[in-house]
């Protein structure tokens, strides 16, 4: 109870907890490495000379740190080896324990934000790229986070597909059931996210209705995303969020 998800996954384990603190300060090390040396390619043999350990040492570390989300990409043949995307990852950051835990106490309170699991995966890419005692630190002061969901029924976390559709901006089809209980399937054009923590709602042009509705993200069943991309509707969101397409959730930062 004292901790949360974001520290706790596969993938978390694989770069920290389970690791010894040397392969931990290896694990950073190799990311700085790469990034000196982008966007060239550097074979695993030499970064295993660099740093002192087997070819396959270096193989798990670099499996380990792909699937903590840092963008390290492999190419074969005698010429190929491995490079980091700089343009999509983080440089060391200085950030205190009590911004990192701030973060993650956000994504814990709000679990059915649309943008969960993006909301998740940047969190594994801050503490890829925090310095050990940093992250050691962060995960202290967690302990002491503690989350009453006494009033609140735990919100269900929406489709994957729901979030991938808003963000590559694609119509979905919503396994969706009303307030009534009636379940029916709705093609969607997503518009707009709605928030009233602890209810997220995704407000889009409906197909069925051929109108503007507002789909309660806890009462999607499933959904699918299609490969059409919705149309321009810049005017339906002007008509009825005129207010809001003056101001971003970002104006506060």
């Amino acid at each position: 109870m004292g901790s949360w998800s974001g520290f706790s996954t596969p993938s978390d384990r694989a770069v920290g907890t389970v690791c010894s603190v040397n392969r931990t300060d290896r694990l950073y090390a190799i990311v700085e490495e790469l990034r000196g040396r982008a966007p060239d390619w550097t074979s695993a043999t030499a970064l295993a000379d660099r740093f002192e350990v087997s070819t396959r040492t270096i193989e798990r570390d670099l499996s380990a740190l792909q699937q903590a989300g840092v963008p390290i990409y492999a190419t074969p043949g005698r010429r190929g080896g491995y490079a980091l995307d700089t343009a999509h990852t983080l440089p060391p950051l200085n950030l205190t324990s009590g911004e990192v835990t701030a973060i993650a106490t956000a994504l814990s309170t709000f679990g059915a934000t649309p943008f969960n699991v993006s909301g998740r995966s940047a969190l594994r890419k801050i503490l890829a790229v925090l310095r050990d005692v940093d992250a050691e630190g962060a995960r202290a002061l967690s302990e002491r986070i503690y989350l009453s969901d006494a009033k609140q029924p735990a919100q269900p976390r929406p489709p994957v597909a729901v979030e991938q559709a808003i963000l590559e901006g694609r119509v979905l089809t919503l396994d969706y059931v009303d307030a009534n209980g009636t379940a029916t399937d709705r093609t969607v054009e997503p518009l707009v996210v709605i928030g009233d923590p602890p209810l997220w709602y995704l407000w889009g042009w409906c197909r069925l209705r051929e109108a503007p509705r507002a789909f309660k993200i806890d009462r999607i069943r499933g959904a699918v995303m299609h490969e059409e991309f919705v149309p321009d509707r810049g005017s339906v969101i002007d008509a009825y969020f005129p207010v809001a397409r003056e101001r971003s959730i970002l104006d506060d930062v």
